[in-house]
């Protein structure tokens, strides 16, 4: 890979370790703000319905929606980071979150709250690169491993906890307007983390005499690409009148695929900035990693997603207790997160490939459990095995991070985190877009031909042979990647 034309990190004060961490903490208070909408909402869908008489296209959206604006602006602000400051940009995306989340919260209809959570999504994906940026260039060695780790937990406990809190708030804000407390909480916690941020962190402000490329064309052909893949299960409802139209799209995912990856080459070639620059995959241990890291957030944020459906609508559980099922998977991947990111530079991918087998085997638990456990045992079988399943999630996350990134030199840190977050992300919207439409479909097709919970119990099972299939993607592309290194050793 060419060195980066932009000022070396040395140029650039490194603070002490106690301000290193103190900036971390803040950088993981804005990220849990935002990997908490991608599931906190999660328990909120059937009240927005109820509230707005919303399709299911609509709340798809609510989901899909937000984790697609979030991907689409990640590379080109992660790209702005690395040459101007990462500290300003990382104040505007979590000011224009904090206001989106405040007209989230008094949305008077359902426009207004897809508008907003679009919106929403922006802001995310102005800050999040920032905060990887910001770690990669802050901790070096074995910090570094720590300090990912310590992200990978508090990732993994955002992800898990997310659908309790959303749960807590609609018991206290009531079924009708509960799910405008889980943006409405936004607002308080976001003030004070920028004031956090304004005091403390550092402004590793970068000076560079070139003028900024944002490659549009790049984003706007990438950004039809991925929504034409999502668009046809967006709209798969399982009813006649689901138009089958819809999945000529594919082709032109296709089309825009093929265009966006000519336009990248050319544009990297005529010695510019592409949206994506594909030679960061030239790096077997960055490609491997970040294919990972797109197929397991394909899966779990729709597990997740599908779990509280299933709780809810199926067995009739309040949204509270229906998130509270995954305390057990925060708890146990927060552990093993920090564990994993002390152990990854000894142990290697071997840790994530053990990882994702004890995931796999929860994924397939849980549709057992969904299926032949009686239904007042359920929820808590659930969490017994989604407890099991957060020890591996955690050895996934953090030390997949350390190791996608750690043959990328620190001045293109935060560019290609952001590159892996847009394939993080792109993977929960595509997910979660093929979860939902499967389990939609599935209780639209089947309700009335059976009882209402052998139509959930398909309908659950259905959406999580889709995860599974993105976690035995993760798993495959770990082993490939375990014998590649195996191989140039």
């Amino acid at each position: 890979m060419p060195p980066s034309s932009d000022p070396p990190t040395s140029d650039i004060p490194v603070p002490s370790a106690a301000h290193r961490w103190r900036a971390f903490w803040v950088c993981a208070a804005v990220a849990t703000l935002t990997i908490l909408d991608l599931s906190k909402v999660n328990v909120a869908l059937p009240s927005i319905e109820d509230a707005f008489d919303s399709a299911s296209t609509e709340l798809g959206f609510i989901v899909s929606g937000y984790v697609l604006t979030f991907g689409l602006v990640l590379v080109p602000m992660g790209r702005l980071g690395d040459q101007r400051s990462r500290r300003a940009l990382f104040l505007i995306g979590l000011s224009l979150f904090t206001l989106m989340s405040l007209v989230c919260a008094l949305a008077p209809n359902m426009t207004v709250l897809l508008i907003a959570r679009l919106i929403q999504g922006i802001g995310a994906g102005i800050q999040m690169p920032q905060v990887i940026g910001i770690i990669q260039e802050l901790f070096r060695g074995d910090e570094r491993g720590r300090a990912f780790g310590a992200f990978g937990a508090v990732i993994g406990i955002a992800v898990s906890v997310g659908p309790t809190i959303g749960g807590l708030a609609i018991a206290l804000g009531g079924a009708q307007d509960g799910w405008r407390w889980i943006f409405a909480m936004n607002v308080p916690l976001g003030i004070v983390v920028i004031a956090l941020a304004i005091w403390l962190l550092p402004s590793l402000h970068r000076r560079s005499r070139k003028p900024l490329e944002l490659d549009p064309i790049g984003v706007v052909l990438f950004g039809v690409a991925v929504l034409s893949l999502m668009w046809p299960f967006l709209f798969t409802t399982g009813s006649p009148g689901d138009n089958p139209l819809r999945w000529g799209l594919l082709v032109v995912f296709v089309l825009f695929t093929a265009a966006f990856v000519v336009w990248e080459r050319r544009y990297e070639a005529s010695g510019r900035a592409p949206l994506v620059p594909l030679r960061l995959f030239r790096i077997s241990s960055y490609r491997n990693g970040t294919l990972l890291a797109v197929a397991y957030f394909a899966a779990i944020p729709a597990m997740f997603l599908l779990t509280t459906l299933f709780l809810q609508q199926g067995l009739g559980l309040e949204p509270v207790f229906a998130g509270m099922v995954t305390i057990g998977f925060a708890l146990a991947s927060a552990v093993s997160s920090w564990i994993g990111g002390n152990l990854v530079a000894r142990i290697g991918r071997p840790l994530v490939v053990w990882g994702l087998v004890v995931v796999l085997a929860s994924a397939a638990g849980l549709v057992a459990i969904a299926l032949w456990v009686p239904p007042p045992w359920t929820a808590w079988a659930m969490a017994v095995v989604l407890t099991l399943g957060g020890v591996g999630g955690g050895l996934v996350i953090s030390p997949n991070q350390t190791l996608a990134l750690a043959d990328i030199p620190v001045a293109r840190g935060g560019l290609a985190g952001s590159v892996g977050q847009l394939g993080q992300r792109i993977g929960t919207a595509i997910g979660t877009a093929i979860a939902l439409s499967l389990f939609y479909s599935t209780i639209f097709r089947e309700t009335g031909t059976a009882s209402d919970l052998v139509v959930f119990h398909d309908a659950y099972a259905f959406g999580m042979i889709a995860a599974a299939l993105f976690l035995a993607l993760a798993f495959l592309v770990s082993l490939v990647d375990l014998s590649s290194r195996r191989r140039r050793r």
